[in-house]
């Protein structure tokens, strides 16, 4: 129907509540009253049986019963005991059905109707019958002598009219509770309903499906991951692109996953972020944090999170291509510089002098090209260092390669060790620029039988104890920004291939040094 389509699950489950409690109760009172029918016929016949056992016992029936007239004895004792135990009629007849007693006098002397074959030989007639008054329960038993002849009967009855009048007088009892047992069923039913509306925000069955179709598809269609926690911090939902953004397995519950340190850290501390970088296996994530209520009361928190590991990867290329083209800018000005002042000592008739000045400078830089390539043979990273030794000079640095190093191998992949390198070098320069002189950096990358072993020194300020314990985890930044992610990622790299990265508080030139091992394929 159109109309009960329209209410929402709170009002269908309290009419579905109330029709069922109704049935039910309904059925309980029928069934109580059929008992309490039952219980009044069984307690009839026994009310019946014990009077008129008693009164066939009583020695002023039997002593009646061997007179001429026994209904002057018997009918003011029968009516006694009648109206004394509430019974509608007492007999006392011989054995040939005559009447002695009935409580309607014109009765008397009349034959009594029903049966009483039993009774005649010795036992007990229970039947429910209709007699002179009309439907009853009735009893008879014989009347014994001395000598246990039967010399009479007596039948004691209680009409139907009379048992149904009992029976009704319990009836405002049965009422009562059925009314209460339906007054109480309402109200549990009405409480339940409103607690139901009040979750469920009086939405229909109808609405409830389709919000959760939208709600579903929505969730797990999105390009971002999803998590939602509730305010005692256990995670609710998380969405399939959160699963895979932090390497969870697709069919695993969601009460036993496993987050990724960083993430659970950010989880438990329920407060709103927003652009902060975690890292994720071997993926940086951008992760944002909102802390969700309604109607005044907080819920949990929502974080989403969005993959940035090659955005961060180009940003980091970008970033060493920018560094070099303002290094290659700088040197070509100086360059310029070298070249007008040669031209001008040639102009001079200073040709010798001119001479020198131009091979030393070709020299140095020579040096340096030729120390990296015959040290490293890996292109990617004697690039890398070339195009750093061209930043450090910009910024007044000396990067210095140790003599000690080589690389003859590609044993472990570019990248990794591009990510490695880059990323100390860069804090190397950071902590040296500005510092009084000497602003040196030094790089050694040499590989053993079993790893590749990369160590930077610098002559920064160095750290202090309680900083190198904390430099590879996400947010230590010598700039004490709270947002470093350069040495979290060397050390991300670290424990990919089972390295170690590891800082020592001071150098011996008075900075930091940080060294990581590699172990490399088939050690």
């Amino acid at each position: 129907m159109p109309i009960i389509r329209r209410w929402s699950i709170a009002r269908e489950l309290f009419v579905l509540q109330v029709l069922v409690v109704t049935l039910l109760v309904t059925a309980a009172t029928v069934g109580t009253v059929a008992l309490a029918a039952q219980d009044a016929q069984h307690a009839a016949v026994e009310e019946v049986t014990a009077v008129a056992e008693t009164i066939a016992r009583s020695p002023v029936v039997v002593s009646a019963l061997r007179t001429d007239d026994p209904t002057t004895t018997l009918q003011p004792y029968a009516e006694s005991v009648r109206v004394a135990t509430g019974t509608d009629f007492i007999v006392v007849m011989a054995p040939d059905r005559t009447r002695y007693t009935h409580p309607n006098p014109a009765l008397i002397h009349g034959p009594f109707v029903g049966s009483i074959d039993a009774a005649l030989h010795g036992g007990t007639v229970v039947e429910t019958s209709t007699g002179s008054l009309g439907p009853s329960v009735r009893t008879v038993v014989p009347v014994r002598d001395e000598r246990g002849a039967i010399t009479g009967l007596v039948s004691v009855g209680i009409t139907t009219d009379e048992i149904n009048r009992r029976l009704r007088n319990q009836l405002p009892a049965v009422l009562l509770a059925t009314v209460l047992a339906l007054a109480l069923a309402g109200l549990g039913a009405w409480l339940l309903s409103n607690r139901l509306r009040r979750q469920t925000h009086g939405l229909g069955p109808a609405e409830m499906r389709r919000m959760y179709e939208y709600y579903d598809a929505v969730l797990h269609s999105v390009r971002e991951g999803l998590l939602v926690v509730d305010r005692d911090g256990r995670i609710t939902l998380i969405n399939d692109e959160g699963r895979r953004l932090l390497g969870l397995p697709d069919d695993a519950p969601v009460a036993a996953l496993t987050l990724p340190p960083e993430v659970a850290e950010l989880l438990t501390a329920a407060e709103p972020a927003a652009d902060v970088p975690v890292l994720a296996g071997d993926r940086v994530l951008v992760a944002n944090q909102r802390v969700t209520r309604f109607d005044g009361r907080t819920l949990g928190t929502v974080l989403t999170l969005r993959d940035h590991t090659e955005l961060r990867a180009l940003a980091g290329e970008l970033d060493s291509v920018r560094g070099l083209t303002e290094a290659l800018r700088a040197q070509a000005h100086e360059a310029a510089n070298r070249l007008h002042t040669v031209l001008t000592m040639v102009e001079l008739g200073r040709a010798d002098e001119a001479v020198r000045l131009a091979t030393a400078e070709l020299e140095l830089a020579q040096q340096l090209t030729d120390q990296v390539v015959g040290a490293v043979a890996e292109p990617a990273l004697a690039a890398l260092l070339l195009g750093k030794s061209a930043q450090a000079a910009e910024r007044g640095v000396e990067l210095v390669v140790d003599p000690e190093s080589r690389l003859d191998g590609a044993r472990l992949p570019s990248r990794d060790l591009l990510t490695v390198v880059g990323n100390l070098v860069d804090n190397a320069l950071e902590a040296v620029t500005g510092r009084p002189a000497p602003r040196r950096v030094t790089v050694l990358v040499t590989e053993g039988a079993a790893e590749v072993l990369v160590r930077v020194s610098d002559t920064g300020p160095g750290m202090t104890p309680e900083e190198a314990a904390a430099a590879f985890r996400r947010g230590w930044t010598t700039k004490h920004e709270g947002r470093g992610l350069g040495l979290a990622l060397v050390r991300q790299v670290a424990e990919r291939h089972n390295g170690t990265a590891s800082a020592t508080p001071a150098s011996p030139d008075g900075g930091a040094v940080i060294t990581v091992r590699l172990p490399v394929a088939g050690s």
